[in-house]
């Protein structure tokens, strides 16, 4: 069938490289946030029950993850400032979940975006950043986040007119944006009722901006860090902190404790909490889980908060 409408010029079909003028009104990105606090009743009740675990599933973000609200506050920030004007290409590291958030923000808004992961990022992940028309560089596995910063910050110092680095490990909005979004949630969502605050410590953004939030509301709510148990360790995004570089985004003022949690364990309740409530969380999800029920059952009446960071599938080691 013949068309009667005018003529496209290929031209016109061509990839945008930048927008002109870039623009963050955008109701996709209002999607942002906003995310249920679950119950989990069940994770509850096999060790004895006596307290509340609600967890905030952030897998519902756009891209899969918690990271959308940081990645999104430190664009804003950067658009507002004027850091991304002229063709500028945001360069920064990550594990994985901001990285993923960054690639689609670049895609939505219309900037370029290149990022640097350790090579031993998840597969899945890395396919889904190159669809959405990020740039990769690849560090050694061994050095982890640590090392893929120290690349982006090479990268960034060598080029500071191509280059926009907002070093999301030590960058403000991060914790930011938790304390102005995730810890106003949970309060609400959980009837102002929580004690105690369980988060895994990766960037350190989430859980310091919405224990600060969480302690204004009760000065005696418990804020409890999970960690892998050693430098060494198979959850993804983590940071094991003795041992790794110290990100200023993470406060350990508002922390009163950390729970060190072995990737076995992580990959046992990751399992668990597919079949039992039905979740297909990632496996730093499973570990503040894990957490979280050692804090329940020396805390009779307590009401726990955590977060489920993203997605995961239990049967598939590439995507925890």
């Amino acid at each position: 069938m013949n068309s009667t409408g005018p003529a496209v010029a290929l031209s016109s079909l061509a990839p945008r490289s930048v927008a002109s003028g870039l623009r963050l009104d955008d109701p996709f990105l209002r999607a942002v946030g906003e995310t249920p606090l679950l119950p989990l009743d069940r994770m509850v009740d096999s060790v004895g029950g006596g307290f509340e675990l609600l967890a905030k599933a952030e897998f519902l973000n756009p891209t899969g993850s918690v990271k959308d609200r940081a990645a999104l506050a430190i664009v804003r920030r950067a658009v507002e400032e004027g850091l991304l004007d002229k063709g500028r290409t945001l360069v920064d590291a990550s594990s994985g979940n901001t990285a993923l958030a960054y690639a689609m923000l670049g895609a939505r808004v219309g900037f370029p975006v290149e990022l640097v992961l350790p090579r031993n990022a998840s597969a899945n992940r890395v396919e889904r950043i190159r669809a959405l028309g990020a740039q990769i560089v690849f560090t050694d596995p061994l050095e982890g986040t640590d090392g893929a910063q120290r690349e982006a910050r090479r990268r960034a110092s060598a080029d500071p007119a191509r280059y926009y680095y907002p070093d999301q490990y030590n960058n403000a909005a991060n914790p930011g944006a938790h304390y102005a979004t995730t810890g106003p949630e949970i309060w609400r969502q959980s009837r102002e009722r929580v004690t105690h605050f369980v988060a895994g410590v990766g960037t350190g953004g989430t859980i310091s901006g919405t224990a600060r939030y969480l302690k204004e509301q009760r000065a005696s709510l418990e804020v409890i860090g999970v960690e892998p148990a050693g430098p060494m360790h198979g959850l993804e995004g983590l940071k094991h902190l003795p041992t790794a570089m110290r990100p200023s985004a993470y406060d350990a003022r508002v922390v009163d404790r950390t729970i060190r949690v072995e990737t076995e364990d992580a990959a046992a309740m990751q399992v668990r909490i597919v079949r039992e409530e039905g979740l297909e969380v990632g496996m730093s999800a499973a570990a503040a889980v894990v957490a979280s029920l050692l804090v329940g059952r020396s805390a009779p009446g307590a009401v726990i908060a955590t977060i489920l960071p993203d997605a995961g599938h239990a049967s598939s080691e590439e995507d925890c």
